[in-house]
């Protein structure tokens, strides 16, 4: 067996790398000199490893919306972020409040509120448009 004496580093003799696992000043070992797919397989191993185990972290509904607001913020700094057109936006708002009834935290509207959604969505057909909102909104209107 060949031993290391002579070769402070450690690495394989006569290899011109006296550390062994370095080139150019960044390790060739380690998860972040991993792939970014590979990565990503690891991360989600662990995290389903947590779950599994119980000890993964549950996300209240508040951190998760502030989390997503930051995701979708960075993603817009840098340009990756989906800009949604006019039907994939009413469906994810129908989406979304069909969700809402389903858990029971859907906002129920009073009439003079429904009557005002009404009012409002039927300028914005006429228009071609919906100033003033995202696309997306609420479908349950009033309570009949």
């Amino acid at each position: 067996m060949a031993s290391n004496q002579g070769n402070p580093g450690g690495g394989k003799q006569g290899s011109g790398n006296p550390g062994g696992n370095r080139v150019g000043g960044s390790s060739r070992r380690g998860f972040a000199s991993m792939d970014p797919e590979r990565q990503r397989e690891i991360a989600s191993e662990g995290g389903k490893a947590a779950h599994e185990k119980g000890s993964a972290h549950e996300f209240s509904s508040q951190e998760a919306r502030e989390a997503g607001s930051k995701g979708g913020q960075a993603a817009h700094r840098r340009g990756t972020a989906h800009e949604f057109d006019s039907e994939e936006a009413r469906e994810a708002g129908r989406k979304g409040g069909q969700a809402a009834h389903e858990r029971g935290t859907a906002h129920e509207f009073n009439s003079a509120e429904a009557r005002a959604a009404g009012r409002k969505g039927g300028q914005a057909s006429r228009s071609g448009g919906n100033p003033g909102g995202t696309g997306g909104g609420h479908q349950g209107g009033a309570k009949r």
